[in-house]
């Protein structure tokens, strides 16, 4: 081999070199993602920070999540995103969404973690761990929570951990008040007996005369809410089979149970004044 052809050699590989290099460098540079950087580990355990491209995806993570509160009363349902917090009464139930974009070719672990903040709880004490992507929890107690999801992507001997930022809930205090009567005369005015029942989890409420025939009786399932006022409870329409009963006094026996373990118990007497109007006629009561 001649002088020329050595040469000749040397500056093809050289030139091959600097093209392979470039192509690496290119290729490198469109599989970066420039706004987010999530924890690694390789297969022999060795942890790193870098950042990776999950395909297919709406972000780097795959996932949105979310809580959904549903409360009481529907108008109440709100929406809850990482990192906000939200105010609610009991019982509350908590619908949690991972909202996961899940990865071509990648297989995904879900967990859910809900913990009291009461006394410096926190995750690695959680009350309930969910393995679901979807997944729902009633809250009773008064107090703050959190809840986060915890993601594992695998992929052959590749893994991919992602956690969400915390979703914090803070359930009220209770609060219960009867008043002293009402008016059910089809008015649209005071025509049914109403209680302020703020995080009451459980409740049991009777109706009597004064002779102690009961007349209703009530819970926390079966007590209607009014509509856009969830600290409203409609505990007796002031009926018995039907008819609205005469005017005169009542009386009411109640116990409940609130979200910070306070119990209510309460008999008191209810007046019922119908007044001289039932629906479109007029007529007279007799007292009970």
């Amino acid at each position: 081999m001649n002088i020329k052809t050595k040469i000749a050699l040397v500056v093809g590989c050289v030139l091959l070199m600097m093209a392979c290099s470039n192509d690496l460098e290119e290729r490198e540079l469109f599989n970066t993602p420039t706004n987010q950087k999530i924890h690694r580990a390789d297969s022999v355990g060795k942890d790193s920070t870098k950042s990776v491209t999950i395909p297919d995806v709406p972000d780097e993570t795959g996932a949105a999540p979310y809580i959904l509160l549903y409360s009481i009363d529907d108008e109440d349902t709100v929406i809850v995103n990482p990192g906000e917090s939200q105010t609610a009464q009991a019982p509350v139930e908590i619908r949690l969404f991972g909202n996961i974009g899940n990865p071509d070719n990648y297989k995904c672990h879900c967990e859910w973690r809900i913990w009291s903040t009461k006394d410096n709880g926190n995750e690695d004490s959680p009350l309930v761990s969910r393995f679901e992507e979807n997944t729902t929890y009633t809250l009773t107690k008064s107090g703050g929570y959190n809840a986060k999801l915890y993601l594992t992507f695998t992929q052959g001997n590749d893994t991919i951990a992602y956690e969400s930022e915390p979703i914090n809930i803070v359930i009220s205090e209770s609060k219960l008040t009867c008043p002293d009567g009402f008016t059910p005369n089809n008015d649209s005015i005071n025509d049914t007996y109403r209680i302020t029942a703020q995080s009451i989890v459980k409740l049991d409420a009777k109706f009597f005369t004064r002779w102690g025939e009961k007349l209703h009786s009530v819970n926390l399932e079966t007590a209607k809410h009014v509509e856009g006022e969830p600290n409203k409870l409609i505990l007796w329409d002031g009926k018995k089979n039907g008819k609205v009963v005469d005017n005169g006094v009542y009386f009411l026996r109640l116990e409940a149970l609130g979200s910070d373990g306070i119990k209510y118990k309460i008999e008191k007497s209810i007046n019922v004044l119908k007044g001289f109007r039932e629906g479109t006629e007029h007529s007279t009561g007799g007292g009970s």
